[in-house]
């Protein structure tokens, strides 16, 4: 499963996945845009300990 959450910035994204990281979550792709999705995708990725993948997303770079 893969579950999304949009964010409202950059830096909400960045905050989700080192909290997520503090947690227990596993890296599954560290906060930066994602160019292969368009110029402005800005994601982080994280597994959960369930193996989930999860994400933080905003559209704004």
């Amino acid at each position: 499963m893969h579950l999304a959450f949009k964010a409202k910035d950059a830096a909400s994204v960045d905050a989700f996945y080192a909290a997520a990281i503090a947690q227990g979550g596993s890296n599954d792709g560290a906060p930066g845009i994602r160019a292969q999705y368009h110029p402005k995708y800005y994601a982080a990725y994280v597994r959960d300990p369930n193996g989930y993948k999860i994400e933080a997303v905003c559209h704004e770079g």
